[in-house]
């Protein structure tokens, strides 16, 4: 969690009016998608990523379409298009990523759900994470639009195509790599990766490539079957470019960054914020840039961190009252662990989106917190009917926040790719071995690599191993 400030706008996308004719470096990213990943500080990798996607927005069949070509900050292993003509890449499916033609293939993929339109013959959002901890509204970064029902536990929009939209990109990306040098192939290869991941993970309920582009047995055969006729009509060997590609990933973040937060016991820890505050025992939980969210399994009840900004604690205090749309709101000055707070007890007034009615829609126990200048709120919210049951555990979890004075949490730091040399004759596991990797861990950097731990590798092959 980033927590930029309370209220603050973020950059409007450029308008469709706006937008020049050809793909655009810098063309702005949908708000809602960076809110929900966050943005990768990566000059090179997105310098990259805009120069093969112009590239190939280029020889697509839709160049118009094509609008932009983002990196976000997140583990997950995806990569998609927004109907707004924008293609995403998380640095976990890049991390994932074996040479530059898997990556042309991917990108190719993206591209071609944007020039076949199929945004457009469907709804334009649907889930992005099933089961997700994420009151959709809040992703506009502002305490006013948790004006939902805590029990709308929904997530940002993405569309999950059909078996006819997947196999129609999978055409065009094998095209449209071709077209820009690269082998196509490799896209087929990449399949069995991302099969292994979700195997390895379970990857219930999270937003993964396969989750969000459904899987079919005979894909990986087709797309080899289109891959061969495509490098016969190019008439020469199509790249695939593997150590240029690893060498630009090499320092890229692996997993989770616990600078920006993490979860250890039932305790949320953030190093650079320098604070921490229990989760109710048995609550699920998800960080995003902008927020931090618990959830009750069922979603009867919702706790989520927000940043407040940094004026006066009772302005904040009377701007979030206001901002809830709270009814009978009263509010008692008290101090958490030294920091001084408001605790605010209210109705929250909406429609029922069942019978239309405006009424009572949640009861909120909520806590502004100051830290200096920075001001945190929690908010905790329940039915009416419900409060008595869940107001103690909202109450427990802000008179936890705390000052965070542990080291090894404080110096926490994330795990990064970091590219080696093989010496002749190691396996992969060898080689993992060699380098400190644990062996509980070889399987995990096995499918990083693309491999299986007993292949051979070659006198100065270069391979993946993540560490500090």
């Amino acid at each position: 969690m980033a927590l930029l400030p309370l209220g603050s706008a973020p950059t409007a996308p450029v308008s469709s009016a706006a937008r020049p004719a050809a793909p655009v470096q810098g063309a702005q990213p949908d708000p809602a998608v960076i809110a929900q990943f966050g943005l990768l500080d990566n000059a090179k990798l997105q310098s990259y990523i805009d120069q093969k996607g112009m590239q190939m927005g280029r020889v697509s069949d839709r160049p118009a379409d094509v609008k932009g070509f983002t990196v976000v900050d997140s583990p997950i292993i995806n990569a998609f298009a927004t109907p707004d003509g924008h293609v995403y890449f998380t640095r976990g499916i890049l991390a994932h990523f074996n040479n530059e033609a898997q990556f042309s293939g991917v990108l190719g993929h993206e591209i071609g759900h944007i020039t076949a339109r199929h945004s457009q013959k469907q709804q334009t959002r649907s889930t992005i994470a099933n089961g997700a901890l994420i009151l959709g509204s809040i992703l506009s970064k502002r305490v006013a639009s948790i004006a939902e029902p805590a029990s709308q536990v929904v997530g940002l929009g993405l569309l999950k195509y059909g078996r006819d939209a997947e196999n129609e990109s999978d055409q065009l990306g094998v095209k449209y790599s071709s077209k820009i040098g690269y082998d196509p192939a490799s896209m087929a290869d990449f399949f069995l990766t991302l099969q292994r991941t979700e195997q390895q993970s379970g990857a219930a309920g999270v937003p993964t490539f396969l989750s969000t582009h459904p899987n079919s047995a005979d894909r990986y055969q087709r797309v080899k079957k289109l891959a061969v006729t495509a490098e016969q009509q190019a008439g020469r060997q199509l790249a695939v470019n593997r150590d240029q590609y690893l060498r630009l990933i090499d320092g890229l973040a692996y997993g989770d960054n616990p600078r920006e937060g993490f979860v250890e016991n039932s305790v949320f820890y953030h190093p650079d914020l320098k604070f921490q505050f229990p989760i109710p025992s048995g609550w699920q939980s998800q960080n995003s840039p902008s927020q931090f969210q618990m959830a009750e399994p069922n979603g009867k009840a919702v706790i989520v961190l927000l940043p407040a900004g940094n004026k006066a604690l009772d302005e904040t205090a009377q701007a979030l009252a206001q901002q809830l749309k709270l009814q009978n709101a009263q509010a008692q000055k008290t101090t958490i662990n030294g920091f001084p707070a408001v605790a605010i007890q209210g109705d929250q007034v909406g429609q029922d989106q069942q019978t239309g009615q405006q009424g009572i829609t949640a009861r909120t126990l909520s806590y502004i917190i100051q830290d200096g200048q920075s001001l945190y709120a929690l908010v905790g919210l329940t039915s009416p009917s419900a409060f008595q049951t869940y107001a103690p555990q909202f109450q427990r979890t802000a008179q936890g926040f705390q000052r965070l004075t542990a080291a090894d949490k404080l110096n926490r730091q994330p795990e990064r790719v970091r590219i080696k040399t093989a010496k002749a004759g190691q396996t992969l596991s060898q080689a993992l071995a060699a380098n400190g990797i644990a062996s509980k861990r070889h399987e995990e950097l096995a499918i990083l690599n693309g491999m299986k731990t007993t292949d051979k590798l070659a006198a100065g092959q270069l391979f993946k191993v993540v560490g500090k």
